[in-house]
C-alpha cells in the first residue's frame, strides 16, 4: 500500500498492520508537496489518511463473503497538523460480532467507527466519522 499512487504522492505510509488485521497505523510526514498555504497540512491529505484502512480491516477479516465500501467521512480541523502525523485504526471482536449479527438480520448494515489523528505530542489534529457499509455478496464467485 505504500507504493499506492494516492498514498505515495501524499506522503501518507501504512507504517504497522497487525498479522490478524486487527490494528493498523498510519502515518505521513510534512513536506513541501503535503503543504497547504500557511504550511500545515492539507486537510485531503489528513482526510486521505483516513480512506481505505478500516474497510481494509474489516474485509480481511468478514472474509470474500462480504461486501465492504467506505460509505461516508466526516472531519473536523482541531489544530494545525505540523511535523508527523499518525492515525491508528483498530477492530475488535465487539465490532466484527456486532457487523456479522447485523448482516445476518438484516442482509446489511452501516457503522460509524470513530478515529483520530494526532501529532507527534500526541494531540488530536483531526478528528473523524466513518461510515462504513457492509452486505454479504450474492454470487461469491472469486
Amino acid at each position: 500500500m505504500n507504493i499506492y499512487p494516492p498514498f505515495l504522492g501524499a506522503g501518507i505510509r501504512l507504517s504497522y498492520i497487525s498479522k490478524d488485521f486487527r490494528k493498523a497505523v498510519v502515518t505521513m510526514k510534512l513536506r513541501w508537496w503535503n503543504r497547504n498555504l500557511v504550511g500545515v497540512h492539507f486537510g485531503g491529505s489528513l482526510m486521505s489518511m483516513s480512506d481505505a484502512f478500516y474497510m481494509l480491516l474489516i474485509l480481511q477479516n468478514l472474509g470474500k463473503g462480504y461486501i465492504v465500501w467506505d460509505k461516508a467521512s466526516c472531519i473536523q480541523f482541531k489544530k494545525p497538523g505540523k511535523g508527523k502525523v499518525t492515525c491508528v485504526f483498530e477492530i475488535g471482536d465487539e465490532i466484527l460480532e456486532r457487523i456479522k449479527q447485523e448482516v445476518e438480520a438484516n442482509g446489511k448494515t452501516e457503522i460509524e467507527l470513530p478515529l483520530e489523528i494526532t501529532d507527534e505530542e500526541g494531540d488530536v489534529v483531526s478528528s473523524l466519522q466513518k461510515t462504513i457499509y457492509i452486505r454479504k455478496k450474492i454470487f461469491n464467485v472469486f
